[in-house]
């Protein structure tokens, strides 16, 4: 039995959980029905991108090729800048379902490389644009754009000649179930030096505004500045969590900002804040200077490591980043750090060539293998309460009585707690009844357990309606899906 095979065989028996940390975090919780409290159902407008660097986020989180618990209490992606972006680029960028000319779409070039099915190993590309994102021309040109027309995507507008972009290729390495290494690897593939900010951010989901008392509710939690180059991140049940980064060709070195994952209530609802450090405070900092807007005394809910680089033509930088149980962090973070990443390289290939050995050619099973890449990383945490969102929280507004008279009103049964194989963390960041059981087919030679354990998930009462119906899709809990069960 190899490796990733006994991995697995440990966590189906509870021997020890290599299934506790994956990339399980949405690349899109902004213009979701469950993040939506409008009168008249407009989730695409009420949430909307510009606000989401600025709003928490009721029952999930999103990040740039993240990584986060099964529960989504802690986690972890980038934020990056060029230098000329009028946002900091926290989350992936796309066009609502109005405003596409084909309805909602993605407009990035992002890449899953690689994952095993406990993530002891996975990798994603991210290309980023070193001249301006361009958000308006994006929106302004596929708003023009009739059905009968392309979409125009964002290589149409030239932002990437001559190679003026960076790669940011992320890998994940597990040490143990609660030990991850990350390694950030940035590539300049222009003819010129240029300067790029990196932000290894860590935050809690916020669990603690809402008012109401809900299973995963907890106090709030807690991230300290603990020494040089380490957090300490501290939750009620998930413990204590240490965050080491070290990035040798930083030019200013490693400094860390801290605030809350709380709404800045005066940008989004033109009211007084609770407290002065809100949700939107590093895009303040790094982008516009605000010094003000971190906490000075080294606490919060959401911190990054400040990495800025300056690379030279063709060249290439690495930033290492230790997420680990505060009783397992070694002295050194860093010490065995390459040694294990490389290892779990060795065994992720090792895995592979088994799983794929009576795949024939090279070309043949490499494509297969990304494709595995895509169905593993396309797992995610979705949690969604409909009898709670339908009666609002007692913390915050009541949301309009014709809520009750609308959408997904007969579902009050359904209670979405779990990690679930989605079509697609980005246009489709909801799962599909049809969509995950055609999913588990090639699941099921991966790993069989995680199939069997989704098939049965649909039929539990929590979810199936006491008619006997599946749920669709959040849109509509009762829309008419073939019954490929």
């Amino acid at each position: 039995m190899n490796a990733e095979k006994q991995r697995l065989a440990d966590s189906a028996s509870r021997i020890a959980n290599w299934k506790r940390w994956g990339p399980y975090l949405s690349e899109r919780q902004w213009g979701t029905v469950r993040e939506d409290y409008s009168e008249n159902g407009d989730s695409w407008t009420y949430f909307s991108h510009d606000q989401a660097r600025s709003r928490a986020y009721r029952w999930g989180e999103d990040g740039l090729l993240g990584f986060t618990d099964r529960q989504c209490r802690l986690c972890f992606a980038l934020a990056l800048w060029n230098g000329n972006d009028r946002i900091l680029k926290e989350r992936l960028f796309g066009l609502t379902g109005p405003e596409g000319n084909h309805g909602e779409d993605v407009k990035e070039c992002y890449y899953y490389l690689d994952s095993t099915p406990t993530h002891s190993y996975a990798s994603a590309l991210y290309k980023y644009p070193q001249g301006e994102f361009p958000y308006a021309w994006l929106l302004d040109e596929n708003r023009s754009r009739g059905k009968s027309e392309p979409e125009f995507e964002l290589n149409d507008t030239g932002i990437f000649d001559e190679s003026r972009y960076f790669d940011v290729k992320v890998e994940y390495a597990k040490g143990s179930p609660d030990d991850i290494l990350i390694r950030v690897t940035v590539s300049n593939r222009g003819p010129d030096s240029a300067k790029i900010s990196v932000l290894p951010t860590l935050w809690f989901r916020n669990t603690w505004i809402w008012g109401r008392n809900y299973e995963g509710k907890t106090g709030k939690p807690v991230i300290s500045h603990l020494t040089d180059g380490i957090l300490e991140a501290e939750h009620q049940t998930l413990g204590r969590m240490r965050f080491a980064v070290e990035a040798a060709n930083a030019s200013e070195g490693v400094s860390f900002l801290f605030t809350e994952n709380e709404t800045n209530n005066e940008r989004i609802f033109g009211s007084a804040n609770e407290q002065p450090y809100v949700k939107d405070a590093f895009h303040e900092y790094v982008i516009n200077g605000n010094t003000g807007a971190t906490n000075p005394v080294n606490t919060g809910t959401k911190a990054a490591a400040l990495c800025e680089l300056n690379l030279s033509a063709h060249s290439s930088a690495t930033i290492r980043v230790r997420l680990c149980s505060a009783e397992e962090m070694p002295q050194d973070p860093f010490a065995d750090f390459d040694s294990i990443v490389a290892k779990r390289i060795d065994e992720a290939n090792e895995f592979y060539n088994e799983l794929l050995s009576i795949t024939s050619g090279e070309a043949a099973r490499s494509a297969a293998r990304q494709a595995y890449a895509g169905v593993l990383w396309s797992k995610q945490f979705y949690h969604f309460v409909i009898k709670d969102w339908l009666d609002g929280d007692p913390g915050h507004p009541i949301p309009p009585s014709l809520r009750n008279q609308g959408r997904n009103k007969d579902w009050r049964h359904l209670y979405n707690r779990d990690v679930i194989s989605m079509p697609d963390k980005w246009e489709y960041p909801w799962y599909a009844a049809w969509d995950l059981a055609f999913h588990m087919i090639p699941f099921a030679r991966a790993d069989p357990d995680f199939a069997k354990e989704q098939l049965i998930l649909f039929l539990r009462e929590w979810y199936m309606h006491p008619n006997g119906q599946l749920p669709a899709y959040e849109f509509a809990f009762g829309d008419v899906n073939p019954p490929v069960h």
